[in-house]
């Protein structure tokens, strides 16, 4: 109540001035009635003299209200005059100070959050190798038990698979702070992630086939286009027809893979790059676990690589374009 009476206190001075005090001073020089168009005249240009003069003290705020600017600084305005601007400047310092505050704490919830991730991980990871040392050696001391051990071999690299996965979604937080852009072979990249997948394309029987050439050079980050890479490629096997290929080719300054299988349902194209959505076909193999091409979209967007997905006549395409880097290609 008392910053109400604050802000209008030149409405209730004009009033009296207006109201009250111009008819007496009018009538004791002349009669009112034969200067009511000048007691109108007078009266509006007091007000005007008075919206002029709050316009100007308020003019700040009144900026800051009607700008398009998002950031918490465009939101404080600088040397208020107005108690309304006062109070709105104090409002928003204490704003600005708890969001402030707030993302600290969700940065230093973050930061313990992908530490713990990234610990547990490779906690995992010791025991999970000693188990596949284990299994390579009972298969050859156990020739008879081969297919059995080959089975937990299987899930043993499915484990694996979602670790690293999930230790690169902890990871992709910092993404921009860990980018290094620089001239790659995409051949070589591409053909470090097919020996990766080598005993999955093997075991799969999802063959790749590559026509990219040696001289090939990208502007992109080795490391985090590898992830993108392996991903897609991974994908391309796990939902790929038995006994065909991943055809993998660039052109145009566009790389291209492309697998034959189940068509992707027009409904699920986009919604397969949000966060934990499986789609059909994740739901009815039940082994997807929604991370990996959210983790691609998030990757080839800070890397500003536009790509593509389509599906249809039992063929899916990826395109990643790297025209727009540096220097081309």
């Amino acid at each position: 109540m008392k910053l109400f009476f604050r802000d209008h206190i030149s409405f209730i001075i004009l009033y009296i001035l207006t109201m009250i005090c111009l008819p007496i001073i009018i009538h004791r020089l002349d009669d009112l009635s034969n200067h009511y168009a000048y007691f109108i005249f007078l009266s509006i240009i007091l007000l005007a003299i008075l919206l002029l003069i709050r316009y100007i003290r308020r003019k700040k705020m009144y900026a800051h209200l009607n700008g398009n600017g998002f950031e918490a600084n465009d939101l404080l305005i600088h040397l208020p005059q107005s108690p309304v601007e006062k109070a709105y400047a104090n409002q928003m310092q204490f704003i600005h100070s708890l969001f402030l505050s707030q993302e600290e704490d969700h940065k230093d919830r973050l930061h313990e959050q992908q530490l713990m991730i990234s610990q547990t991980v490779h906690q995992m990871k010791t025991p999970l190798s000693v188990i596949q040392l284990l299994i390579q050696t009972n298969q050859l001391k156990e020739p008879d038990l081969f297919l059995e051990w080959q089975k937990v071999k299987k899930e043993c690299d499915k484990v694996n698979f979602s670790l690293n996965q999930l230790l690169t979604y902890s990871r992709s937080s910092q993404l921009l702070s860990d980018l290094k852009i620089e001239p790659i072979s995409l051949n070589n990249v591409v053909q470090e992630v097919v020996n990766d997948l080598k005993e999955y394309f093997i075991e799969m029987e999802v063959y790749p086939k590559s026509a990219l050439e040696e001289n090939i050079i990208i502007y992109s980050d080795r490391k985090w286009l590898r992830v993108v890479i392996y991903q897609l490629l991974s994908n391309a096997v796990k939902y790929g027809e038995e006994k065909s290929f991943v055809h993998i080719h660039f052109e145009n300054g566009q790389l291209w893979i492309k697998n034959k299988g189940e068509t992707i349902p027009e409904s699920e194209i986009n919604r397969v790059f949000e966060l934990f959505y499986t789609g059909t076909k994740g739901r009815i193999q039940g082994e997807a676990t929604g991370i990996g091409l959210y983790l691609v979209k998030k990757i080839l967007s800070t890397l500003h690589h536009p790509y593509t997905l389509t599906s249809a006549h039992n063929e899916t395409t990826f395109m990643i374009d790297f025209s727009g880097s540096k220097d081309g290609y």
